[in-house]
């Protein structure tokens, strides 16, 4: 049993539109003053301000003249939106995320979070607070049957679609699979199993270039502030949305078919952040998604019970020959085959992902950690024991 969410498109009506896009402001206003207040307590006067006093300050704001209107939409988001802020202030306060920013109105997601006091939920039918009739969803796909959603979460994206998500609890069929599979990605093929196998990158991006070309282009000419500015916004927010939903499309079916037929799964600890740096191949790179293929592949791996395994970012994996065990001693990008001194022809790919086959199976063994130290990355070591070329010259690694 786990929490899954299912996210459908819906359309909305004139008055429906109207007031979720209300709501959508008095949950961005309540998110930045509440910070503010919390900022404000800290530098001036040293003080934790936790959630219960944010509600407290958001039922004297609704009490004031000027900010009487927050009370038009469903208090639920507005306390949702506190806790979204817990949340953040939470991940600051352990180091795994930045202090909170402020919520932009044009850069922001536009969303709101409801609870079930704020929506009823009958017959396939949903009714949210301070609306007078139920969404129209379309339902490109069925729930799990006689599940009852526990939040739901509409947005508006750049493109002016409508989504609806609702967070449901699912039973994840759990079949049975054998073997083990590493995988290195790529820009000329996404991906490379230790098995041979080459999956073509789509490029999505490129295929797509010149409509947002045309788009961005036209956008350039309009006068800021028009209406005819804010059209031409929309047709380039559709295209982006039109490529990023053709690559999560192919990333979710990618990453299904691998989760699904092989137990164990060996990755590499890529630093995509710093790899997009290079200014040469950050396009390509983002194209790519190797980020959102990992993610992908952790918690559908969580959800069907399979074994996935992440090589530490160190680990020698396209200079390693997986046969003997020789460390070659430069790999340029444009070098697509090798031969190592052993006699043994690779294929760069093929190779790499083999060796990080090998290499996440050997964590296994010695029970090292499936993910690698902080310290022992920034000292540039594996967690696969790794030697200097210099110290393994002419000795081969078994």
């Amino acid at each position: 049993m786990v929490k899954r969410a299912f996210k459908y498109r819906f359309y909305p009506t004139d008055a429906q539109a109207a007031q979720l896009s209300r709501t959508f402001g008095c949950v961005r206003l309540v998110y930045n003053l509440a910070l503010q207040a919390r900022s404000q307590a800290w530098t001036q006067r040293q003080e934790r301000v936790g959630y219960h006093a944010t509600s407290a300050l958001l039922t004297g704001w609704k009490k004031t003249d000027d900010l009487a209107f927050l009370n038009e939409v469903s208090s639920v988001p507005l306390q949702q939106a506190l806790r979204h802020l817990q949340t953040a202030y939470t991940n600051f306060w352990a180091k795994r995320a930045e202090h909170p920013s402020f919520k932009s109105k044009k850069r922001s997601r536009r969303s709101a979070e409801y609870t079930t006091s704020a929506f009823r939920w009958r017959d396939g039918a949903l009714l949210l607070a301070k609306l007078s009739e139920p969404l129209d969803i379309v339902w490109s796909r069925p729930l799990p049957q006689g599940c009852t959603p526990s939040t739901v979460t509409v947005s508006q994206d750049a493109a002016g679609r409508w989504f609806v998500s609702l967070l449901c609890d699912d039973v994840i069929e759990q079949t049975p699979a054998t073997g083990t599979v590493g995988i290195d990605v790529g820009l000329d093929s996404l991906l490379t199993l230790s098995t041979g196998e080459k999956i073509t990158n789509p490029r999505y991006e490129r295929a797509g270039r010149q409509r947002l070309v045309r788009a961005q282009r036209n956008l350039a000419r309009k006068q800021k502030g028009s209406a005819n500015r804010a059209k031409a916004r929309v047709k380039v927010a559709r295209v982006h949305a039109r490529i990023a939903d053709r690559r999560r499309d192919h990333l979710h079916k990618l990453t299904t078919r691998l989760v699904r037929d092989t137990q164990t799964i060996v990755i590499e600890d890529l630093a995509v952040r710093n790899m997009v740096k290079n200014h040469r191949l950050a396009r390509a790179i983002s194209d790519a998604a190797w980020r959102q293929l990992r993610r992908m592949l952790e918690y559908k791996a969580a959800w069907h019970g399979r074994d996935l395994i992440v090589v530490d970012r160190w680990f020698p994996s396209t200079k390693l020959c997986s046969v003997c065990g020789a460390l070659a001693q430069h790999m340029p990008l444009d070098v697509r085959e090798w031969t190592c001194r052993c006699g043994s022809v690779h294929d760069r790919d093929v190779n790499a992902a083999r060796n990080i086959l090998a290499a996440g199976l050997a964590v296994t063994a010695c029970g090292d950690g499936v993910r690698p130290q902080r310290g022992s990355s920034r000292r540039g070591q594996s967690s696969v024991k790794q030697e200097s070329p210099r110290a393994t010259k002419g000795i081969p690694v078994r």
